[in-house]
């Protein structure tokens, strides 16, 4: 305690020579001068004296012929005279730090984890539609309704979880076919029944039931939002009644024989670019919506394509800045129009059928019959692709069933 008091109101390391240091110390002790951490160096003394004390040496000094060097200067009222020169440097960094801090209350970066079939660009297209933006306040963020909100506009998203992490708000999602058993068990409350539905129209080709009741058999056509398998297991009455229901979460393998179809337009004339080789490369600084870029002016080719990287810069691992720095890679180009032969269109739709087809495998559908109609009216090709497929089907629901026991005794209750 004394230390932080010596501290607050300064104090000053001396040197003392000359004629008679020890008279110069027992007079500073008849004046209430209080010294501290003296030391013998034979020819001179070294100690401490606090600032007050230090003014009522003069008397003292002339009166014992000794001499007093200051060697060094410490306490607050020494900081504050440096750090008054040093003014301007210390409003720029107070005024630094109250810019961080204020930055750290808005959202810089937003990124979601464990998309699969719904693309990244897709979700972001969702967020602003709604609101949830990059620049927006924290406090603005209403978490459970962005989560509420996903799960109602992608119905292959069965679980959600939206968290602020810095400036970031990071969106982590689970999809209905990357989902296991346990899982969803884990989702469903505990005591509540989950039906499995169909997701698409199409024909039942087989079904291994684990849990829940069958609703069909195969063989029988469904069509999307039928229950296939029942999340709650009848408990009967001896007179055959339904004395109640005992909830579970449906799971069973259910393969359907279903329809895709595919269609693609295609038009005979089209602007063909031939690249002149030129190319240039303009980096930039993105502050905000704001773009700076080097050098100053605009893009000299009359046509380019320009491929922009760019990164966003951060603090740590979570405190990202409403800045990037990149880089845009102007390409020059010149156009001529051209018509597609034949041959370059049955590539085109083949291209595209292809990668139709491996969306749908990595999804696990398997093509078994496909039908492909290729035709031209008016200058425009037309394609019509029909895929007989067999996929597994069932997507987890809150069961509609309602518990008889339970319905039972509120109009008991009510009747009473």
């Amino acid at each position: 305690m004394i230390q932080v008091i010596r501290y607050m109101k300064g104090y000053l390391a001396i040197k003392v020579s000359g004629f008679s240091p020890e008279r110069f110390m027992n007079l500073c002790s008849h004046h209430n001068i209080f010294l501290w951490d003296i030391e013998n160096h034979v020819d001179f003394y070294t100690m401490k004296i606090s600032l007050k004390g230090f003014y009522h040496l003069k008397g003292i000094t002339r009166k014992t012929g000794t001499r007093v060097v200051i060697t060094k200067r410490y306490g607050l009222p020494f900081l504050s005279v440096r750090m008054w020169k040093r003014r301007i440097f210390l409003l720029g960094l107070s005024g630094s730090l109250f810019f961080w801090i204020w930055m750290s209350g808005f959202i810089w970066a937003i990124e979601v984890e464990g998309n699969y079939f719904v693309t990244t660009d897709v979700f972001y297209d969702f967020f602003m539609e709604n609101g949830f933006e990059v620049g927006m306040k924290k406090k603005d963020v209403d978490i459970e309704r962005l989560e509420k909100a996903i799960r109602t506009k992608f119905e292959i998203v069965t679980w959600t979880s939206a968290q602020i992490d810095g400036t970031r708000l990071l969106i982590q999602v689970k999809e209905n076919d990357l989902i296991s058993v346990e899982e969803r068990r884990d989702f469903a409350k505990e005591g509540e029944g989950m039906d499995l539905v169909a997701e698409k129209e199409g024909e039942v080709v087989s079904i291994i039931t684990r849990s829940g009741i069958p609703r069909v058999t195969a063989g029988m056509k469904v069509n999307k939002g039928d229950i296939l398998v029942e999340g709650g297991v009848p408990i009967y009455n001896d007179d055959g009644t339904v004395k109640r229901y005992d909830y579970c979460v449906a799971d069973a393998d259910i393969m359907l024989r279903c329809v895709y179809e595919l269609e693609e337009i295609l038009k005979e004339k089209y602007e063909h670019k031939q690249y002149t080789g030129r190319e240039e490369e303009h980096p930039f600084l993105i502050f905000g919506t704001h773009k700076l870029q080097f050098p100053f002016g605009k893009n000299k080719y009359e046509e380019s394509d320009v491929v922009e990287e760019k990164k966003q810069l951060r603090f740590f691992e979570n405190y990202y800045l409403p800045l990037y720095i990149g880089c845009d890679s102007v390409r020059e180009y010149v156009t001529e129009d051209r018509i597609y032969s034949k041959e370059e269109v049955k590539v085109y739709f083949e291209g595209r059928i292809q990668k139709f087809i491996e969306t749908l495998q990595e999804k696990g559908v398997q093509i078994i019959e496909k039908n492909v109609t290729i035709s031209k009216t008016s200058g425009v090709w037309k394609m019509k692709a029909d895929f007989l497929a067999v996929e597994e089907s069932g997507v987890i629901k809150k069961t509609q069933l309602v518990q008889i026991e339970a319905t039972q005794e509120a109009e008991e209750i009510q009747d009473e």
